[in-house]
């Protein structure tokens, strides 16, 4: 008779598994059958068994070590993770609530969300101005200030040479580079006025430019006269104070609208438009050309504005554009070249907005209202052309026709006929009628001192005043 062992039947258990089934193996009595007869193990033996058992859960538990091992090895690098991933977190959390505008900063503040500051910097608020611009000036005018809202209210697509020696480029502005007010902007540390009707590139954090070419202080004389001029800045201004009412940010706030400086060019196109007229007549209309500017600085002053900055006209009779058109003799020109009763109508528009700013600055006593006398200033650069180093101080710089004016009222600047001064030459006008860069930063240069300005104060003293006239 065959000997038949139960490891045929019942295979070994592998330690790892027996580990797992323990209590199924334990009660298995091993039997060894020899011809029939049945032997028990000994005690030895099964003690033997159990040591081997005994390893075998020891073995499986050494493998469930070694499991929580990799296991808290998994928590601690998902544990980092987490942490990174706070940190980061709060990094932006942090950036955010410092370059959030001011209103909203200070809306989570209340909020009961308390907003940590760097050592020594102040959290947004009115006193710091909110990183706001320190200069502000509203302006209202003609084609002298305009830097480039007719071209944007027009669609025009200017060329060069427009803007030719500045900017390299058209800007909208019609010079061949910066104007009076640029200049005035460069010495407040300010960048250029934005036009109120340019779409893109524009920043009124310094102010609004609302002058455009062509516009007369008359309601109704141009599309875009004073009347108008001054409905833009009171949409501007309403639609400002309900945005920060209700949180929001804005270009310019309640302190930059009452610290503003609000300055007005205008006048020119007026004057010019009844220049065919004979001369009492032209005087009789300038009462109501200044009624309509007088007008325009009370209703400023009735929303806010206490800061005036007003210029007369300059000297007409002195513009290429004026001196070409077809006279009968000589005997109305100065000894300068220019025409006497155009000056004179100029000279006497200036007297009445004198007046006008006097008796405004009587009844409006808190407030300062500067006029400047352009005329003084731009006759000069005639009558004194040689030490600017100017030769020719009637000549266009752009137009047709040659000396001595070279204007055309047929063949203008920017004609396909235009003759063109070169780069470096020194010319007062530019096209006829508006000056050159030269021209406009020599007339700056004698605003800025005051000298020519009633009261006699400077620009720089007005955007830093808080009485009407210190300077």
């Amino acid at each position: 008779m065959r000997c038949v062992t139960s490891h045929a039947s019942h295979p070994a258990i592998h330690p790892s598994r027996q580990g797992r089934q323990g209590k199924e193996a334990q009660p298995v009595n091993r039997l060894h059958i020899h011809g029939g007869h049945t032997h028990t193990h000994t005690l030895r033996e099964r003690e033997r068994e159990r040591e081997r058992e005994r390893e075998g859960m020891t073995s499986g538990g050494s493998l469930m070590n070694g499991g929580g091992s990799v296991s808290a090895t998994k928590i601690s690098l998902r544990l980092q993770y987490y942490v990174l991933l706070a940190g980061v977190g709060v990094v932006l959390v942090v950036a955010c609530l410092k370059y959030m505008p001011a209103a909203a900063v200070a809306g989570l503040g209340s909020s009961g969300l308390a907003v940590a500051t760097h050592a020594g910097e102040a959290a947004p608020n009115e006193s710091t101005n909110g990183g706001r611009s320190p200069v502000v000036i509203f302006n209202f005018g003609d084609s002298n200030s305009d830097t480039g809202g007719m071209a944007a209210a027009n669609g025009m697509n200017i060329a060069l040479p427009e803007g030719r020696t500045y900017f390299r480029r058209p800007t909208g502005r019609l010079s061949d580079g910066r104007l009076v007010i640029d200049f005035i902007c460069e010495s407040l540390n300010t960048p250029y006025l934005s036009p109120y009707l340019k779409v893109l590139g524009s920043d009124f954090s310094n102010g609004v430019n609302f002058a455009i070419g062509g516009s007369t202080a008359t309601p109704g004389g141009s599309p875009f006269s004073l009347d108008v001029q001054l409905h833009q800045f009171l949409f501007f201004r309403t639609r400002s104070f309900e945005l920060l009412n209700i949180g929001q940010r804005t270009p310019i706030d309640g302190e930059g609208f009452r610290n503003a400086i609000y300055a007005m060019d205008i006048g020119q196109n007026d004057l010019s438009a009844y220049l065919h007229l004979p001369y009492d007549q032209v005087v009789a209309k300038i009462p109501s050309v200044v009624s309509h500017i007088k007008f325009g600085i009370e209703t400023l002053y009735a929303h806010g504005a206490r800061k005036f900055w007003i210029h007369g006209t300059g000297a007409l009779g002195c513009l290429p554009q004026k001196l070409s058109i077809p006279r009968d003799d000589d005997s109305d020109l100065d000894d300068n070249g220019c025409l006497k009763t155009y000056n004179n109508v100029a000279k006497a528009f200036n007297k009445k907005l004198a007046e006008a700013c006097n008796q405004l600055r009587q009844r409006m006593a808190d407030a300062a209202i500067v006029f400047t006398d352009m005329f003084a200033i731009k006759y000069d650069l005639v009558a004194n052309h040689t030490k600017y180093g100017i030769e020719k101080p009637l000549m266009a710089c752009c137009g047709n026709g040659g000396p001595p004016y070279n204007y055309n009222h047929f063949k203008m600047c920017m004609s396909g006929e235009m003759e063109l001064c070169d780069m470096d030459a020194r010319f007062i006008s530019w096209d006829g009628v508006h000056l050159t860069e030269v021209g406009n930063s020599i007339i700056a240069s004698k605003l800025l001192t005051g000298d020519y300005s009633k009261p006699r104060i400077k620009i720089a003293s007005l955007v830093n005043s808080t009485t009407p006239h210190d300077g």
